[in-house]
Formats: structure tokens, C-alpha cells, sequence
């Protein structure tokens, strides 16, 4: 497993779970808002030893209760499955972050019983993924991530980072019909960092407060849970 970092603990990532975060190294996107950008771009100088991460989940036992893996994008890693079972060895709850991109490796995963809860970002409107992921994107690649965690028994969410200037109204209810009876569909501000992999946005801000509060609604009539973060 190629590793970028690790956030020692979070309250907010694992739903009622006091957590590490594991922050896995390179992504198939490009989203100019990203606020990992060296994670995504895989830089050398990110790297921590996996031992390290070991180490430190050793002497936490009794005090997590689950590690969160996330990036960059988990499933490009060849390694994912092993480095989540020796994470259950050590008695943690796991959560995967993922982009949506590699259906076939996520679908493995799901399979293995290791996850305890998944959680996918939804970029953009389908005929809008490449424009805002900087990427040739197959649709259907991003639809069949969808329908493998409707079918895979495995407690989920999906959600989107929402920007001002970049999502629509009508966007963001198209999103929400990818995701069609879905259980949990979050809507996130777009949180301002001066690190973003295209400066550009930094000028950008997260949508308003009646702008979130309309579409919130309007998407709770596709989901069966719908909450701005």
C-alpha cells in the first residue's frame, strides 16, 4: 500500500466512530478543488512507512474504534484488501472513501466483508464527470460503482462537495437522481484552503445558505435521506 498521510483523530468521518484517517496515495481524478492535491498527484514526498500508521493503531486499541480509508483513491491500490484485513485483525471498524472510478475493485472489496461502511463521491451531473474532473470519465464506470453499493448489504452513503459557479441547482438534482433511493445522499460545503490542486479556486466559495436549503429538499424526493454538511 502506497500511503500519503494518516489524521491520528476524527469525530466526523466514521458516523459514531472516533477514528483514524488513512490517506492512501494517487487518483484517477483531477478536481480542481481537491485539497490533497499531493495525494492525488501521488508526490514521493507524502509517503509514510505502513509500519509507522501499525504502530500507532497498536497503542490506540480500546480507544478508536475505527480507521477510515480514504485519499487519493483506495482502490487503485493492489494491496487494498490485505492492508484492510490486518486493519480488522487489530479489532477496527473500517470505512472506505471512495471516488467511484474502479467498480471491479470495489465491488472486491465489498465482497470480502472487510467494510463496515462506504461512502462515494458523487463529482458531477454523468454528461458533466470530465468537465469538472479533468479526466475522460466512462459514465459507466461511475453507474455501475452506484449499483454495487446498492447491492452490497454494506451500510453507505454517497455525497457531493458542492461550489458555487460550479454546481447548478439542476445539477445537483441530477445527482441526486443518479442515486435514486438511496438511503443517504450529503451535501457538503465547499471548504476554502489556500492548497488546491488549481489555485483558480481559491477564489471560489461554497454555495449559499437558501441555495443548499432549496436543493436539500428538492433532493429528499429522491433519496430517503438528504442533510447539508
Amino acid at each position: 500500500m502506497k500511503l500519503g498521510g494518516f489524521q491520528k483523530v476524527s469525530l466526523l468521518d466514521f458516523p459514531n466512530r472516533i477514528s483514524t484517517v488513512v490517506f492512501t496515495s494517487g487518483c484517477a481524478f483531477r478536481c480542481g478543488y481537491c485539497f490533497n492535491p499531493k495525494l492525488a498527484l501521488a508526490c514521493p514526498e507524502t509517503r509514510i512507512d505502513e509500519e509507522d500508521l501499525f504502530t500507532y493503531l497498536r497503542k490506540r486499541k480500546g480507544l478508536l474504534e475505527g480507521v477510515v480509508v480514504s485519499g487519493g483513491e483506495p482502490t487503485l491500490q493492489p494491496g487494498l484488501c490485505e492492508f484492510i484485513r490486518k486493519v480488522k485483525e487489530l479489532g477496527f471498524e473500517v470505512k472506505l472513501d471512495t471516488c467511484g472510478y474502479f467498480p471491479d475493485a470495489l465491488e472486491t472489496i465489498l465482497d470480502s466483508g472487510l467494510i463496515d461502511y462506504v461512502a462515494m463521491d458523487i463529482k458531477a451531473p454523468i454528461e458533466k464527470y470530465s468537465s469538472v474532473t479533468n479526466v475522460p470519465v466512462s459514465s459507466e464506470k461511475i453507474r455501475e460503482s452506484i449499483r454495487v453499493i446498492f447491492h452490497s448489504g454494506v451500510p453507505y452513503e454517497f455525497r457531493s462537495t458542492l461550489i458555487d459557479g460550479v454546481h447548478t441547482r439542476n445539477d445537483v438534482i441530477e445527482m441526486a437522481k443518479m442515486i435514486a433511493g438511496a438511503r443517504a445522499y450529503y451535501l457538503q460545503r465547499f471548504r476554502f484552503t489556500s492548497d488546491l490542486l488549481d489555485p483558480s479556486f481559491r477564489a471560489k466559495r461554497a454555495p449559499s445558505e437558501s441555495f443548499l436549503s432549496d436543493v436539500q429538499k428538492e433532493c429528499g424526493s429522491y433519496v430517503d435521506l438528504c442533510e447539508v454538511r
